[in-house]
């Protein structure tokens, strides 16, 4: 098979998270104006509850699969029996998570409000398992998956300015979001094809005994993520209101945005460095994860800086007036994202690729259980404060615990000369950020013209930082601009 180039992938698995992130920026502001408070409540908490049976569903499958499909990618029959086998298994954990959901909206009253709009989120649970996008993250090739991207959500944004009209048009929104995020994953299982052979297969030649194990131990590690990301909006929702969810939803959509586009650039290593370390080749495992731990550094601490220092700027902007209560909590839970990064680095690109799976499910069930403990504390002094401040102590105590668990692979590359000379660049390159923001405040009254030139001119402080500090990463990727507009220019 042909070799991906990392920078390729990386660029089209960015370009399909900008697409993910154009998609809110520009349905998020409308819908957030014509929408209710209370309705944006319902919306989150649905989206939210489903979300615990799509994870059933999802049974840890993915992450198995692109562990252990990359060492088969070369074999085009191992692989196909491989992908039938983990299909199988995802199909019948989709069966069960259906009929657990079904129970639950007999068994708990409360939940009757929201039968609606959980009945349509719940659509999700079955094209998930049907996309497969494992198969394309194993083989790495993101064309496909960016084209029809484009395509499903511009029918999307077509659709819901169509369809969302008023302050109760929730459920419209609610269809539109899942026909934007899962619609095309059909299409996905039928071109899958062209890699592999999948199919259903008997029970008895699905080999339970082999994958169930590893595959349940990244479900209880996937479980236990869930409960501690989100236990927040379930449990403020039961503590507080469905107005205090629809404030703490805009902090947690704005910060949702920003982190996935962060991640997004690093997720296509994930494959790669599976196979290099199945392959017992440490030497170019260690010089990819020090490239993603160098690039993590760059990207983000800047998105982290800049939208505390334009967290006001961006609510009034994305969300309106009556979503200004969210400010503070989106200014709190920024922080997490520094700590959620490094740990999935330390737990996709370390713990998973090395077969410890065990200890990121020890690090995860410890987070998840302190988590659920200080949302019960936080919630009733703070209310949706409290909540972005227990989300960032959980997303500290998860990066500590899996980057202790991996320590013997990643302290030579953390405490390199190369890996803290990267860091403590993009700190000073992140202090530029600071005064350009102070000063764009004090220089402009117009909302949209303090914020874009706070933008522009932060980007441009930040990358001469870090070219004047002799960021190495920085500096590759201004050779690779200067190449590329010299073959066209």
């Amino acid at each position: 098979m042909k070799k991906k180039s990392l920078g390729v992938n990386a660029f089209l698995n960015g370009l399909r998270s900008i697409l993910n992130l154009i998609f809110p920026l520009i349905t998020f502001p409308y819908v957030s104006r014509i929408l209710s408070v209370n309705g944006m409540g319902i919306y989150n908490f649905s989206n939210t509850y489903v979300g615990y049976f799509i994870l059933i569903a999802g049974l840890g499958v993915a992450t198995y699969a692109v562990r252990e499909g990359a060492k088969y990618r070369d074999n085009s029959e191992k692989i196909s029996t491989f992908s039938s086998q983990v299909f199988t298994i995802n199909i019948f954990s989709t069966i069960v998570a259906y009929v657990l959901l079904v129970i639950s909206l007999i068994i708990f009253g409360n939940l009757h409000n929201y039968v609606s709009c959980i009945l349509i989120f719940s659509l999700q649970i079955l094209f998930t398992t049907l996309g497969t996008e494992w198969i394309y993250t194993i083989y790495e090739d993101y064309a496909y998956i960016t084209i029809r991207s484009i395509i499903f959500k511009i029918i999307s944004i077509v659709l819901l300015f169509i369809l969302v009209r008023n302050a109760n048009d929730y459920l419209w929104y609610a269809a539109i979001t899942v026909f934007a995020g899962v619609g095309s994953n059909l299409l996905n299982y039928i071109h899958a094809k062209s890699f592999v052979t999948i199919k259903l297969v008997k029970p008895q030649d699905t080999n339970w005994k082999y994958h169930l194990k590893p595959i349940l131990i990244i479900f209880a590690t996937a479980a236990a993520v869930t409960i501690y990301v989100s236990s927040d909006t379930t449990i403020l929702g039961l503590l507080k209101s469905d107005y205090a969810v629809g404030i703490y939803s805009t902090s947690v959509k704005i910060y949702t945005m920003v982190s996935t586009l962060i991640s997004s650039v690093l997720m296509v290593t994930v494959p790669r460095l599976a196979m290099l370390i199945g392959k017992k080749r440490f030497k170019e495992y260690n010089q990819v994860l020090g490239d993603v731990i160098g690039t993590l550094s760059i990207l983000a601490f800047p998105a982290i800086i800049g939208l505390i220092m334009l967290s006001k700027e961006v609510v009034l902007i994305i969300a309106g007036n009556k979503y200004l209560p969210s400010v503070n909590s989106l200014r709190i839970i920024s922080w997490a994202m520094l700590f959620s990064t490094f740990s999935f680095v330390f737990n996709q690109c370390v713990l998973i690729p090395a077969k410890r799976e065990s200890k990121s499910l020890r690090n995860t069930l410890i987070t998840a259980v302190i988590n659920v403990a200080l949302n019960f504390v936080l919630i009733p002094l703070w209310s949706y404060d409290g909540t972005s401040l227990s989300t960032v102590i959980a997303e500290f105590m998860v990066m500590f615990l899996n980057g202790w668990s991996a320590r013997d692979i990643v302290k030579p590359i953390l405490f390199s000369k190369k890996t803290i000379k990267n860091i403590l660049s993009s700190i000073i390159g992140s202090a530029g950020i600071v005064l350009i923001c102070w000063l764009c405040n004090i220089g402009w009254d117009s909302l949209i013209w303090r914020t874009i030139f706070s933008v522009v001119l932060s980007v441009i402080i930040y990358a001469a930082i870090l070219v004047l500090l002799r960021n190495e990463i920085a500096i590759n990727m201004l050779k690779r601009v200067k190449m590329i507009l010299k073959a066209k220019f």
